[in-house]
């Protein structure tokens, strides 16, 4: 797809930006104390580690999209949000206690010279140095002081709000959130990060106000139906397809969109059977089955791809009202459908 080989062109640009950054980063560390150096080193290979860079470069895209162009100001600012990503992740991956992220150990559990506590402990730091890292990089790239401003102010926005909406979502693994809970959450969750980096790209790129509030609607809506998407490829796709093993999110007692609409439809033995699986530690295949066919069955699957779906358009609508380049519209209403076509693949 065209919309791949945009994110693998420019998803190498800004790795090797972010090489670079640590080089710098790591030099400065071993002048202050080793292990300092060693904890920037496990950020690199957490950071580098192979992925989309799908917010970061929506924040190039959008740029480009505008000007034109890709110059090394952008750049700065994409690997800014680039950290800012895994910020984020280490975070989750400490909260979730998972023990592995894209093919490797989760950043708490790279410490193994050390007991799991410890591990766990500088992870906290690490998350927030991280987020530091992120807003160096933004207020040094060479934009003008004013967009510089609009940038960072963006990007903490964003992080208020996906702290926020994390803390919801741990909430409702000890309340009964109903749908309108889930989309009050889900709207600071991926819908903040989408929001972050399409805008931050676009305001620097000189985008019209106008523009600005479309892709700020498009972005929250870009946001729920991923998370949808996501929500769904948790439980549904195969340990083949996601790299791990499905149902995570029912051990740790999650309330996915799917998951809220079955509370609401199922039958009493239904509830029991999910009631159980969620306060387990571990689940079978066989129970993964059981809980898909009544997720199937009180057809919450269902309602939720096509929530997905509607939220998908609504996007792809409201990114074709902008004056954006149309090489760049083409490559976020790919990249949308892609979400929509994916939810054909779980049953």
């Amino acid at each position: 797809m065209e919309w791949e080989k945009l994110l693998d062109h420019y998803g190498s640009l800004i790795e090797g930006k972010l090489e670079s950054h640590f080089s710098y980063v790591i030099k400065n560390a071993k002048d202050y104390h080793p292990f300092i150096a060693e904890l920037y080193e496990n950020i690199r290979e957490y950071s580098l580690r192979k992925g989309k860079r799908l917010a970061s470069c929506s924040a190039l895209l959008s740029y480009k999209g505008y000007t034109g162009k890709i110059d090394e100001n952008i750049l700065d600012v994409c690997i800014g949000i680039e950290l800012y990503r895994h910020c984020i992740l280490v975070h989750d991956d400490l909260v979730d206690k998972d023990e592995f992220r894209r093919g490797g150990k989760s950043f708490h559990n790279l410490f193994t010279d050390y007991d799991r506590s410890f591990g766990e402990r500088v992870t906290i730091f690490a998350g927030d140095l991280i987020f530091a890292l992120a807003l160096q990089c933004i207020s040094r790239s060479g934009f003008s002081i004013d967009k510089i401003d609009k940038a960072l102010s963006l990007l903490i926005e964003g992080y208020c709000e996906v702290n926020e909406s994390q803390i919801l979502d741990l909430l409702f693994e000890y309340t009964h959130p109903d749908v309108a809970d889930w989309f009050k959450m889900a709207q600071k969750r991926a819908a903040s990060l989408f929001r972050a980096s399409i805008l931050i790209g676009a305001i620097l790129g000189n985008a019209p106000e106008h523009d600005v509030e479309l892709l700020r609607d498009a972005a929250t809506n870009i946001g729920y139906s991923f998370d949808i998407q996501d929500d769904i490829i948790d439980i549904f796709a195969t340990k083949e397809q996601y790299g791990k093993k499905p149902g995570r999110d029912l051990v740790l007692g999650k309330k996915s969109l799917h998951i809220i609409l079955l509370h609401e439809r199922a039958n009493k033995d239904e509830l029991k059977l999910l009631d159980n699986v969620m306060r387990k530690r571990y689940v079978t295949n066989a129970e993964i089955e059981s809980i898909r066919q009544v997720i199937r069955r009180t057809e919450a699957l269902k309602s939720a791809k096509e929530e997905s779906k509607r939220y998908a358009e609504f996007a792809k609508n409201l990114i074709s009202k902008t004056s954006m380049s149309d090489e760049i519209k083409d490559f976020f209403s790919s990249f949308i459908n892609y979400i929509e076509e994916s939810l054909d693949w779980y049953k």
